[in-house]
């Protein structure tokens, strides 16, 4: 049996989108002119984490998320690594320069606060860190966007649907999975062939495109260095796709 919504609803689920606003804000529209033919069901937009960092835009991805991104929708927004990533370093729970070589100084640039070094950077250490970034952005940061990344959740479902930012880890009930593994988990979750108990639908690992197998959906197309944002469009038992 295909995996399926329950009916009277489409569903779109938007991979990591890393700071590419002009991207989303394409997207919206592309599922605004698909969304025209869906009639009276009721219509949810799923975004799969991963925000900010490593592309321009990371401020005014939040600044729409948290907002009504698109009205006459559901709007369900998913924690990824990099809010992962962000949250622990602003908090002073792990190393920063282990942020910023992933991509966080240009998030730190897209809410006005320049450290030295290209916005992707592998030649930070603990050492050489400015000891100010963290007073600056504490200071910088929008109240509703603290508000956006302390609220994100780590899962969905939906029908026969669950959805995260990285995976699940196989043989482990999905109410039983860590937090570590829905924002983190690759290997061991993407070449298994198990029956998780719905089919995952998921971000993290940029493939070229969609990649849609019997127990997995994956929906990262690399948007910040492809210039291509997808989603995956479900409706009964129909998956489509829709990119920039």
């Amino acid at each position: 049996m295909k995996a399926a919504l329950p009916p009277g609803q489409r569903l779109y689920a938007i991979g990591d989108i890393h700071g590419r606003s002009d991207l989303l804000e394409s997207l919206h529209r592309r599922i605004q002119d698909d969304a025209a033919g869906a009639g009276s069901r009721e219509k949810t937009v799923v975004y799969l984490g991963d925000y900010v960092d490593r592309g321009p835009g990371s401020s005014a991805v939040v600044e729409l998320l948290s907002g009504d991104p698109l009205p006459g929708f559901r709007a369900v927004c998913l924690k990824g690594n990099h809010e992962d990533l962000m949250l622990n370093a602003l908090a002073g729970t792990t190393d920063a320069a282990h942020w910023f070589m992933n991509g966080g100084l240009a998030t730190l640039a897209a809410y006005g606060i320049d450290l030295p070094g290209p916005a992707w950077s592998r030649t930070l250490t603990s050492a050489n860190v400015p000891a100010d970034w963290r007073g600056l952005l504490d200071r910088t940061l929008p109240a509703r966007h603290r508000a956006f990344y302390a609220g994100l959740a780590l899962t969905f479902a939906a029908g026969d649907y669950f959805f995260t930012h990285a995976g699940v880890r196989p043989g482990v009930a999905l109410d039983r999975q860590s937090d570590q593994d829905l924002m983190w988990i690759r290997e061991e979750f993407l070449y298994s062939t198990a029956d998780h108990g719905a089919v995952v639908v998921h971000g993290h690992t940029i493939v070229p495109a969609v990649e849609i197998r019997s127990n997995r959906i994956g929906v990262d197309t690399g948007a910040w260095r492809s210039g291509q944002l997808s989603c995956v469009v479900l409706d009964g038992d129909d998956v489509a796709v829709l990119h920039t």
